[in-house]
Order: C-alpha cells, then structure tokens, then sequence
C-alpha cells in the first residue's frame, strides 16, 4: 500500500503545518532579506544623499581649513567629537531607519510573527562536530554552495555589462575635470550596485520560491499519517463511526415512539420534518415531539404515514420549527398562529372541534 511505501501522497492538514511553524520549520529565503535590505539601503542613501553630502562638504571644509591646531585638549575634543556625532546624526539615522523598517518588513512577510525560544537556548548537538561534518556535506549545503556560486557569476555578469554599458563615458574621463570625474563615478558605482540588487532580488524570489515549494513538499503525510494524526486530535475514526452509527439508531428508536403521538407532521417538503402534538386538556401549549433533516425526516413522515397521522407541507414553518425549537419544548409565541391554524384544519378532518392555544 502506498502508506507502507512511505508515498507521501496527501498535502499537509492544518495540525501538521501547525506544528511544523512552531518548530521553526518555515519557508524562509536568506537572501531574499539581504537583496531587499541592500535595495531600500540604496534607495535610503538616494534619499538622504544631499543631506549626506552636505554635512560632508562642510565638515571636510571645517577640517581642513581655518587656522591649523598647535595644540588641542581633552574637552576641544570632546566638543568637537559631539558636535561631529550630533550634525551626522539627522541623516544617518533615516538611512539607518529605513534599513531596519526594511529587514523587519521582509523577515514579517516571509514568516509572519513567530517567537521561538527554543531554538536560541543552547543545544549540546550544535557544537556536535559529527553533525556538524553531516551539514557541511550534506545535499542542501552542496546545493546552497552551487547556487551562491551562481550568485557570484551573475553579479559579475551584471557588473560587467553595466560597466561596458558606459565604457565610452568611462574613457572621456581623461578629457573631464576633478568634479565630472566624483560625479560621474559615484554615479555609475550607485546604479551598478542597484542593478546587481535588482539581479540579486530576482534571484531571491526564485529561491524563496524554492523555499515554499520544498517546505510544501517535506510537509506532505502519508494516508497513514492523516489517520493517525485523526485519531490522536478526534479519536479513532472506526471507533467514531460506530458511536454515530449508533446515535443515529437510537434516534430512529426514539422516533418510533415520539412520532406516533404526534397530531401532525409539517415538512419542508422532503428535506425536513417536525412532528407537533398537542392536548388542550393538559398542555398550555403545542410541542415538538420529533424533529429532523434527510434520513431522519424521511423515517419521520414514513412512521407518520403507517399512523395515519397528517403530513403538511408548510415550506417556512417547517424551517422555522426546526430551527428554533428543541424537541420536547413548546412552539414560540410567534408560531402560534400559524400552528393553530394547521391543528384547526387537521382536528377538522377528524371531525373534532380545538380551541387556540393559549
């Protein structure tokens, strides 16, 4: 049987992918954070980068220029550390807070919240260096070195054709002065880093891609597995089978005593039935005696046929009596109307005479 084999043929119920998040076993792509920090990192540097260069000019202009220092103290330097700290801070600190916005962005939508102690306390197998040989060896580890080796080889593919993109600027810098050539190259440094991103995020979706097809994969059960998964959350279902298989007969048993008494039965007209009984001289009101839906209604109007009790079709009533009241209980206010009316047509046809209800 496929079971026997090990044939994981059945996708992962919700118990098992339960589980396997709560051991840290999630689709998660490493690069796919490192490519996105590196492009909101460009992206912020773009944004911050007149702030950036203006602090730079001047503080470059302030140290190199003036009068030149003979002598300096202990509190100079502090003064001049903290201003050199506060007047870098504005724009380091956007660059800074888009990069962790980002890296906690990414890491959230790949994983979503997940808090794991477990897997930071320490574990004697991690420094256990046979394992340890067992990873470094292993199909995922070679895997991985193939592919961050097609990493490398693509980034220098990326860089290559973006730099002999602009290999004639390149060579008319000879004929440029000092400031075309520090403008053109942080230009094209920033755009070359920003298309090998771009080429590193693609390639990390691939593998995130990757990621969640071969957790999918090693998630999938066996129909031995969803079976015993079954039994341990719900019980056996054999067990289960029978203990239904027997309410059910007990229903139908209760039936052939409860339907019998009944005035009337009013139907749905084949999906549901109710049985109502009702007796002026000991009862305030009309009560449910038996009630159900398919199996259980088709053996309700049979009983009802075999004893000549009426069986009306009463589409809206039906659904409202069975819906709203439990067997042995009386008819709401709101039905009684209603009912009245179908005991007042049945006690006619057998030649007897009702009051309504209270």
């Amino acid at each position: 049987m496929p079971e026997q084999n090990g044939d994981k043929s059945q996708d992962p119920t919700p118990h098992r992918r339960q589980q396997a998040r709560e051991q840290g076993q999630v689709a998660r792509s490493q690069d796919l954070g490192s490519a996105a920090l590196l492009i909101c990192a460009l992206l912020g540097l773009l944004w911050t980068a007149g702030s950036l260069i203006g602090f730079l000019s001047t503080y470059t202009a302030s140290q190199l220029g003036g009068q030149a220092w003979l002598t300096i103290d202990a509190a100079t330097a502090v003064h001049l550390w903290s201003t050199t700290l506060s007047d870098m801070a504005a724009p380091l600190l956007v660059l800074m807070a888009v990069v962790f916005v980002a890296g906690v962005a990414v890491n959230v939508l790949q994983v979503g919240f997940l808090f794991l102690p477990d897997k930071v306390a320490p574990k004697a197998s991690n420094i256990d260096p046979i394992k340890g040989l067992r990873r470094l060896f292993s199909t995922t580890a070679v895997a991985r070195l193939a592919f961050g080796i097609f990493k490398v080889l693509v980034v220098a593919g990326v860089t290559y054709w973006s730099l002999y993109a602009d290999r004639h600027e390149v060579l008319a810098l000879a004929h440029g002065t000092v400031a075309d050539i520090g403008t053109f190259l942080l230009d094209i440094l920033f755009w070359t880093t920003m298309k090998v991103a771009v080429a590193l995020l693609i390639l990390a979706l691939l593998d995130y891609a990757f990621q969640r097809w071969k957790q999918e994969q090693d998630l999938r059960m066996t129909t031995q597995e969803v079976r015993e998964e079954m039994k341990n959350l719900q019980g056996d279902p054999q067990i289960m089978a029978r203990r239904r298989a027997a309410q059910r007969q007990l229903a139908l048993n209760r039936l052939g005593s409860a339907v019998p008494k009944a005035d009337v039965v009013i139907t749905n007209p084949t999906e549901l039935a109710v049985a109502i009984q009702y007796d002026e001289q000991t009862m305030l009101a009309p009560i449910v005696v038996a009630k159900g839906a398919g199996v259980i209604a088709a053996r309700i109007r049979k009983l009802a046929i075999e004893h000549g009790i009426p069986v009306i079709e009463k589409k809206p009533l039906a659904q409202a009596l069975f819906k709203e009241v439990e067997v042995n209980h009386p008819i709401p206010d709101k039905m009684y109307a209603a009912v009245a009316e179908i005991l007042t047509y049945v006690y006619q046809l057998k030649g007897k005479s009702l009051s309504k209800p209270a």
